[in-house]
């Protein structure tokens, strides 16, 4: 067993510093459409084009997915957040389509709204909590 140790110890430092790359949302539960509270609540997506889910980890929609890399501001309820988008199926590594943006995640009566700083055109939401 102690022969184990070593290796835990290397594999969980290694989970470590991936989980240090990236920040979450304070923010308790999740926030989407339809299809992305059914896709948070199963895992399964409803291959529905109108796929919108807010985590604490990252802003997906039904063709792009959005890693939360870092919490600049925090206002009460509102927050922005550096973001780094890929199209969705691409991987993780740096392959066209890729790249930082800012989104500002604002609370409303309604739910979150999300906009990128990239893009002023761009509004996802109301997204209300998932249930």
């Amino acid at each position: 067993m102690a022969r184990g140790w070593p290796v835990l110890t290397l594999v969980s430092l290694a989970a470590l510093s991936t989980a240090a790359q990236a920040e979450t949302l304070p923010i308790k539960g999740s926030y989407g459409n339809k299809d992305g509270c059914a896709y948070a609540k199963s895992g399964e997506s409803t291959g529905s084009d109108d796929f919108f889910l807010l985590t604490l980890e990252a802003i997906t929609t039904a063709a792009s997915y959005c890693e939360i890399k870092k919490v600049l501001t925090t206002e009460g309820k509102n927050f922005t957040a550096t973001v780094s988008c890929r199209a969705e199926g691409e991987q993780a590594d740096g392959e066209e389509g890729e790249g930082d943006d800012t989104a500002k995640i604002t609370s409303g009566p309604k739910g979150y709204t999300i906009g990128f700083t990239s893009d002023d055109t761009i509004k996802w939401g109301p997204l209300p909590l998932c249930k």
